[in-house]
């Protein structure tokens, strides 16, 4: 095989491993912090600055119990990117698609669960360990970092596909409304609030009212068509 062949095949082998938005087009990338101020987000159906909440060196953090956030912006298709960091026992989460309609976001948004699986008092089944859909869908062992350590989640959502990406690796992904979903809502503390996952355009939430440590970077997203 000559030199050139085989420069060929590696690169494309190393864009078909590379993680992909899917088909379709994906608009600009547009950042939800800018390492400064929580200008994009607000506290959860209230207009009151978020409590608990500390920016310095570029990074949002909380430790202990905080305001539960939620972007001022709504979104339907999207691709997030984030980097976060749990304490230890920490338990978090990221929602999206979330209205404000009711008492808590997560009684309608899907969430991409945060959590040190060591030692979190919620770790004892994989639909409640890091990267899982929380109640849901399970999370694969192996592709979270240590306490402390960051890692990077990627959220892909285009019409009733979803995606949860944890450094690289796809750890679930689902059809909203489809028979396999409805089996696992029906298992699920959900199964009786009407509007939870039903919502197809809504808000990102970052859940503050949970014990622990919790700090996040670089959070942007990008609309896909």
């Amino acid at each position: 095989m000559n030199r050139f062949v085989l420069l060929v095949l590696i690169a494309g082998a190393a864009v078909a491993a590379a993680p992909q938005a899917g088909p379709g087009k994906a608009g600009p990338w547009k950042p939800l912090f800018d390492g400064k101020s929580l200008a994009a987000w607000r506290t959860y159906k209230s207009d009151a600055p978020p409590e608990k909440w500390e920016i310095k060196d570029g990074v949002m953090s909380k430790d202990g119990n905080a305001s539960d956030l939620v972007s001022k912006e709504e979104f339907g298709d999207f691709e997030l990117e984030l980097e976060w960091k749990i304490g230890e026992a920490g338990n978090s989460g990221i929602f999206y698609r979330g209205s404000e309609d009711e008492e808590a976001i997560y009684w309608t948004a899907p969430e991409y669960q945060l959590l040190d699986d060591i030692k979190a008092r919620d770790n004892r089944t994989r639909n409640h360990c890091a990267g899982s859909v929380y109640d849901l869908y399970d999370a694969p062992e192996g592709h979270l970092k240590p306490v402390g350590e960051w890692n990077t989640t990627r959220i892909v959502a285009r019409g009733a596909h979803v995606e949860h990406w944890l450094n690289g690796f796809k750890m679930v992904e689902y059809e909203l409304w489809s028979p396999d979903w409805e089996r696992h809502l029906a298992a699920s503390k959900f199964k009786d609030w009407p509007k939870y996952g039903r919502i197809k355009k809504g808000h990102f939430g970052i859940q503050g009212n949970h014990p622990g440590a919790l700090s996040l970077r670089n959070i942007r997203v990008r609309e896909l068509q």
